[in-house]
């Protein structure tokens, strides 16, 4: 087992350094740390990117698929409420500190990125004082995590200006090449057969983030016969754990169901506008991209979601629906005419092209570097 690293070890020798993410949990944590571990990979390709997790994490899926190591730890879950659950916490953050602590002994970790979530806190307290830190806050309204992280990290890079962290640097959401360099209308003849969607009626991309969501789902489902009727082709990702049956119209574009987009680039190149939640990572592809969005913000939470959302719908390139109006009436009412009028399409495409996060990826990547000693 290699000795504790301190900031002054193999990476200020010169040698390979050894980045740590730690972004487990949903796809909005885990996309930005492995578009961080590319971006690095890109400036030092001799340095190694190791992931840490946990059993029941997205990432057990998405990590290896990228080619990075992952190493598992338990989680931390943060309870919102003063429940039972909370009493058990200091053992289980005692328990998973020790466990990542080890972790990053034996890869001998020169730095530690976190992203958030549940792997980010015992990231963090294991790292404290033996391995430099580096925070990525990608909401306007940080989570406990970060805002732990946060007091002794290096460095803080954070996605919008006013997030109110310590040593706080805007740079932006890491986003994928795919992603950022997407030239969409290329790509679209290419993405609509990949989906068996008709190659030229109107498309909609529908998504509830990485798990679906059944308001949405429900929604858009139901109104099917009118998007048939109006011409509109739809592509709707409703979760890997949810099940959807939506009645098939001859003649007509199809709807298209599928439990999970394993090409977003893809899905992003087939559609003329999407219907979505709004976690930050979503905005900031939607934008990227320059497609038009109709953003539906989690019920939940301490509202990060409507705040991610609002610069866009200032900006004209979105709308914005709660959760608890969305009906199919509203979307018949709301989203048909938006994706059937294309001038009003181009409008808000270009309102959101440039407010995405295209140079996120390397700007974070040298921070973590120099963090690191490299």
């Amino acid at each position: 087992m290699s000795n504790p690293v301190k900031g002054t070890g193999r990476a200020a020798a010169g040698k390979a350094p050894v980045v740590v993410v730690a972004g487990g949990g949903s796809a909005g944590h885990i996309e930005p740390a492995l578009a961080l571990a590319d971006a690095v990979k890109r400036l030092r390709p001799d340095a190694t990117v190791v992931a840490l997790g946990t059993e029941r994490g997205l990432e057990n899926k998405l990590v290896p698929a990228r080619g990075y190591p992952l190493e598992l730890i338990p989680p931390v879950p943060m309870p919102r409420k003063p429940t039972p659950e909370l009493l058990r916490l200091p053992l289980k953050v005692r328990d998973s500190v020790r466990k990542t602590r080890e972790v990053l002994d034996r890869v001998g970790a020169d730095v530690v990125v976190g992203f958030g979530g549940y792997v980010a806190l015992p990231a963090y307290l294991a790292a404290r004082g033996r391995v430099p830190i580096v925070v990525h806050e990608a909401n306007q309204s940080p989570g406990l995590a970060n805002k732990v992280g946060a007091r002794f990290a290096r460095r803080v890079g954070v996605a919008v200006p006013g997030t109110p962290l310590p040593k706080a640097e805007v740079v932006g959401i890491p986003l994928r090449p795919s992603i950022t360099t997407l030239d969409r209308a290329a790509l679209r003849a290419e993405a609509r057969a990949h989906f068996g969607l008709d190659p030229d009626a109107p498309t909609l991309l529908v998504f509830g983030g990485s798990q679906g969501a059944v308001s949405i789902n429900n929604a858009l489902s139901g109104a099917a016969k009118d998007f048939a009727d109006a011409g509109v082709g739809v592509l709707h990702a409703h979760g890997p754990k949810n099940t959807l049956v939506v009645q098939e119209f001859p003649g007509k574009p199809a709807y298209v169901p599928v439990p999970y987009l394993e090409r977003m680039d893809l899905a992003y190149a087939a559609a003329d506008a999407t219907v979505c939640r709004s976690g930050a990572m979503t905005v900031a592809e939607v934008t990227a991209v320059g497609l038009p969005a109709v953003f539906v913000p989690l019920p939940y939470g301490n509202g990060e979601q409507a705040t991610n959302a609002r610069p866009a719908v200032d900006a004209g390139a979105a709308l914005m629906v709660e959760d608890a109006d969305l009906t199919p009436a509203k979307v018949a009412e709301l989203v048909i005419p938006l994706v059937t009028d294309a001038d009003r399409v181009a409008k808000m495409s270009a309102a959101a092209v440039g407010m995405g996060h295209r140079q996120a990826d390397e700007v974070l990547a040298k921070i973590v570097l120099e963090a690191a000693g490299a």
